[in-house]
């Protein structure tokens, strides 16, 4: 009967596990990528990153998974270290709502409906509705929620089955025997550490504890060592995820773990003595999953109130003791790290996109403005920039690819597929601006002057092309699908003025009033014009795509390519009035 209480108690533990990622993985993706955008925008108020610290956690149901995100964000340069702290401070607090939710397993009462508190009661119709949403909801968003219920139904089902393995060894000589070596401070201490570490959730182990508290065997004295421990423990995932990283994030870790090991430093001494005094006549008392969950709460709010006025010194000397070498600047375009937070990542891939979005622009624009009039340092700012825009390709692209292939809703992932499309386009942008260049350098040794009819007609083609970027930017920016359409029926606009004033040239060129040489020029120059007119298209229709059904945007550019589209037709009549050559 023990060895298969044992099982129980571990298959239990196995199911709130399993049901604890699948629950704070789906609230993660509910949340979505405003949790990021949330956080940047209250770290520079105290009291608000504490209390967003807290919220955060609740959402994911996971300090863990907090201290990582802030890992990520630090190490790839989002965040300073000095802005972390209160939000770790926070999560700690955040965190234990999952022991108080844990504790309804220990009511005990004769109304049905306070019964129906219990999880063992109230979990399989949690379950029923999560499957229901599961199978039969359209929705992502409703989807997802039926995950969450499906694993917060499995989280209270593996507590109840490890409460269920516990009572028949409570009544084993060798269980009394375990409690009572739990009930030496520093051996539960150290035991509850190692066991939070292994499985890298502070909420596993309270619910063991509550577990075990279910027994009556475990008093309020041996918790409260045991409750040191584990919010120790718990520093393990933050540990392991900044190797490798920068300084700022191994700095975020440190504190983490410094903010627990001085607690309890302080905390199990102070214990101690006034338990030795009996001062704290509660220590005698009979744990179980109620005063457990009030235990961790209170251990973790005396923490954040300890900590709080002391953040600035605490960072300070976390600063002090891991020190930045000079040669450690390494160019962090976004980290691994936050691929645990999904949300998150996409969050910042979007920023990144939208970074490489304006950089394209700003890059061909530049190019535009040196075409006639060249310059040294334009030369040299362009050629940096077409190389960042490489990187940000090469590093967007490995990173959008593993991200894409996780388990995302069908928004993230149209998201995801939006913005693999977006950086190609961006960067080819980018090496048309270098191709403008060397016509620009060509045209600057060999002294080259076209005609004044051939160079108000570029400067109009160049005013359009201008526009367009102008436009597709913006509309990228800000994800407006609507602006996207003006995008189509100027580029249209842009290769009949291209064909036009290559048409002009040729007049030109029977005329005797141009040359050759200088038509190899202009078709390079209005080539280019031409491709960054049709990338400028291609971002256009990927953005009108995540903003409509596939279909609609399916009928829309049939529209444009029958023409009877009357939409299109106005905005067409429009640009085609106000470029003309």
């Amino acid at each position: 009967m023990d060895l298969f209480s044992v099982l129980s108690l571990a298959g239990g533990l196995a199911f709130f596990l399993f049901g604890m990622h699948i629950m704070s993985s789906s609230l993660e993706k509910t949340a979505g990528g405003k949790l990021e955008r949330s956080l940047k925008k209250v770290t520079s108020n105290p009291l608000l990153s504490l209390f967003f610290g807290m919220v955060l956690t609740v959402a994911m149901q996971s300090s863990s998974a907090t201290t990582v995100m802030l890992v990520g964000l630090v190490s790839s340069g989002i965040m300073q270290f000095g802005q972390t702290v209160y939000v770790i401070l926070g999560a700690n607090v955040g965190t234990t709502l999952t022991a108080w939710i844990l504790s309804l397993s220990g009511v005990e009462t004769s109304s049905v409906w306070l019964q129906m508190l219990k999880p063992a009661n109230f979990s399989p119709v949690v379950a029923l509705v999560g499957i229901a949403l599961l199978m039969f909801a359209k929705s992502d968003r409703k989807r997802i929620a039926g995950n969450a219920l499906l694993g917060f139904a499995l989280l209270m089902y593996g507590m109840t089955m490890m409460g269920n393995a516990v009572s028949p060894l409570a009544e084993l000589p060798s269980f009394a025997s375990l409690l009572e070596r739990l009930s030496n401070p520093i051996v539960g201490l150290l035991l509850a550490l190692v066991f939070t570490a292994v499985v890298q959730s502070s909420a596993a182990a309270i619910g063991v504890l509550q577990a075990l508290s279910m027994s009556g065997s475990l008093g309020v004295g041996a918790v409260i060592p045991m409750v040191m421990g584990l919010n120790i423990g718990t520093c393990a995932t933050s540990l392991i995820s900044c190797l490798g990283t920068n300084i700022g994030a191994k700095r975020v870790a440190a504190t983490h773990l410094s903010i627990k090991a001085i607690g309890a430093a302080v905390c199990l001494p102070l214990f101690l003595v006034l338990n030795g005094v009996g001062a704290l006549p509660f220590s005698e008392m009979a744990a179980n999953p109620w005063n457990i969950a009030l235990i961790h709460t209170v251990y973790n709010l005396i923490l954040t109130l300890i900590f709080l006025p002391l953040a600035k010194p605490l960072t300070g000397l976390v600063a002090k003791i891991l020190k930045e070498k000079p040669t450690e600047q390494p160019e962090f375009v976004l980290d691994e790290r936050l691929l645990r937070v999904p949300s998150v990542a996409i969050a910042e891939c979007r920023n990144k996109t939208a970074e490489m979005c304006e950089l394209a622009r700003h890059t061909l624009l530049a190019s535009f403005g040196i075409l006639f009039d060249y310059d040294e340092k334009k030369d040299g700012e362009i050629l940096k920039n077409e190389d960042r825009l490489d990187l940000l390709e090469d590093k967007l692209g490995s990173y959008l690819v593993p991200l894409g292939a996780g388990s995302q809703s069908t928004g993230d992932s149209r998201e995801i597929a939006r913005m693999l499309h977006a950086i190609g386009d961006f960067e080819r942008l980018g090496d048309h601006a270098v191709n403008l260049l060397k016509v620009s350098r060509e045209i600057h040794e060999k002294q080259i002057v076209f005609s004044e009819s051939a160079q108000t007609e570029l400067a109009t083609v160049i005013r359009a092309t201008t526009e367009i970027l102008e436009t597709t930017g913006k509309a990228y920016r800000e994800e407006d699908a609507a602006l996207a359409e003006d995008v189509e029926p100027l580029e249209q606009v842009i290769d009949g003025l291209i064909a036009t004033v290559k048409n002009h040239h040729v007049n030109r060129l029977v005329a005797g009033s141009c040359t050759i040489e200088m038509g190899f020029v202009l078709s390079d120059i209005l080539t280019n014009l031409e491709r960054v007119s049709d990338h400028c298209s291609n971002i256009a229709v990927t953005l009108m795509e995540l903003g409509r059904s596939s279909l609609e945007s399916h009928r829309y550019l049939n529209g444009i390519k029958y023409g009877n589209d009357e939409a299109f037709a106005r905005r067409f009549a429009a640009y085609a009035e106000k470029y003309r050559v």
